[in-house]
């Protein structure tokens, strides 16, 4: 047995590579997670090798072997990964060759561990894309079935935190599904980017075999082929394109994240977290802590970080291949397992939410909500909107010095505003009318929330 590992690059070098370079360049410990899309990708490019009689059918045989029994070694956990393998390719294929022998020398004929890596990638991101987008559904269908189960409840509606107009409960968390639906666009589109087969690319040039590209693509269900080798080993826009719209993900969960805490505070109390999805104080006992909302909302800053890292990492690499893209992976890895669970921790809350219906009705009692209507009605009246607002804007000002609602002012008060001003405005101070009303745009109307919510 050697006493170190052979690098398939020495013959170049007089000596052995130093051990403390050996171990800040090696990625095993991260990339190791490619390991099934890298198997798949080499089976699929030893099936074309010797399909193309680039390799005797024989050896072909015996590497596609190999490579399965490599892939149930990684399974099981009893492959032995070395920092000295430097990378999942070099890994597998050291193993490759310690199983069946100098045929498994083969399999890296008409490649490169640049197109390599850049196929892996490409699989691992269509794959966690589909599975990513499994999760926003499953997570979509949480927030419609709470909002189903509360349809008829009515809260107060925000702009800029502060009361602004009553809307459903419903309609407020159909906002975020929503938000979910395009989210899931992206990353489909996304998604079609990436699904371009980089293989054949080898290590900058293409290749001198008389390769297959197409059946690799087939066989992977590729789209289409890299079109030009060059692009094929260095970009990395896919995944730039992935931590975006991960990003915009985890905005989105940052926002909702952000109103269960608040609503969920003594000065709301619109919700109430189940025991077992809160936290406690090690010093206040009566303390119940939002810790899961408070912690999606504080991961989304670190999906934001793996962005700037990847467009950092790529903004001023020459073409084409350089080792700044090994730092590629930890921001993608990571970024996929934050959004993952974010989206997880949610969907399992969501049923899990007490709404407090009462709360929410009563605090829309307070700031007004109905002074647009007021002001709406004025409009049916002939009046212009900006004197109007003018109007209900005097009517705010006097209920206010006076503690009450604008609900309490008598129709001759309300004339003393304004002579436009009938009886029938009392109609328009009324909240489930006011709520009626809202029929256009996409509005908050119980009949326009049932009928999207029938259609989900």
């Amino acid at each position: 047995m050697p006493t170190r590992k052979s690098k398939p690059w020495e013959g170049r070098f007089a000596a052995a590579t130093a051990p403390i370079v050996e171990e800040f360049t090696s990625s095993i410990q991260f990339d190791k997670r490619l390991a099934p899309y890298d198997i798949a990708g080499s089976l699929a490019h030893v099936h074309m090798l010797a399909q193309c009689g680039i390799i005797p059918a024989a050896d072909g045989k015996k590497i596609s072997k190999g490579l399965t029994e490599i892939e149930k070694e990684i399974t099981s956990g009893t492959f032995a990964f070395s920092p000295a393998d430097e990378d999942i390719h070099m890994a597998i294929e050291r193993r490759l060759i310690e199983k069946i022998g100098p045929a498994g020398g083969r399999l890296h004929t008409a490649r490169s561990r640049n197109d390599q890596v850049a196929l892996d990638l490409r699989l691992f991101v269509r794959a966690e894309i589909g599975a990513i987008l499994k999760m926003i559904t499953a997570f979509q269908k949480a927030l419609v079935a709470l909002a189903r189960k509360n349809q008829k409840v009515v809260m107060p509606g925000y702009t800029h935190l502060q009361h602004a107009q009553p809307v459903l409960f419903a309609h407020h968390l159909l906002a975020y599904h929503e938000k979910l639906e395009r989210d899931g666009e992206r990353l489909s589109d996304c998604r079609r980017r990436a699904d371009v087969l980089p293989l054949g690319a080898g290590a900058l040039a293409g290749t001198t075999f008389p390769i297959d590209p197409e059946q690799v693509a087939r066989e992977l269900r590729f789209a289409k082929v890299a079109a030009n080798s060059l692009d094929a080993v260095s970009e990395r826009d896919f995944i730039v394109e992935f931590l975006a719209a991960g990003a915009i993900i985890a905005t989105h969960l940052s926002r909702l994240a952000e109103e269960l805490v608040l609503w969920s505070s003594s000065e709301f109390g619109f919700v109430t977290f189940p025991d077992d999805f809160a936290t406690g104080s090690s010093i206040m006992p009566q303390k119940k802590n939002p810790d899961v909302a408070e912690l999606v909302r504080g991961k989304t800053g670190r999906v934001y970080g793996n962005l700037m890292a990847m467009l950092t990492i790529m903004k001023a690499l020459p073409l084409s291949y350089n080792r700044d893209l090994q730092e590629d992976k930890p921001p993608l890895f990571d970024t996929v397992d934050t959004i993952k669970g974010c989206l997880g921790v949610l969907t399992a809350l969501m049923p899990r939410l007490t709404v407090n219906a009462d709360r929410m009705q009563a605090a829309t009692t307070e700031g007004y909500l109905l002074a647009t209507d007021v002001a709406d009605y004025l409009v049916t009246k002939g009046m212009p909107f900006r004197e109007a607002h003018h109007v209900v804007g005097r009517a705010v000002r006097q209920c206010l010095a006076e503690n009450r609602p604008l609900e309490s002012l008598t129709l001759r008060e309300w004339q003393e505003l304004s002579k436009s001003i009938g009886p029938d405005v009392k109609e328009w101070l009324s909240q489930d009318a006011a709520l009626a009303r809202r029929v256009a745009g996409g509005g908050t109307a119980p009949s326009n929330v049932a009928r999207r919510l029938r259609g989900l």
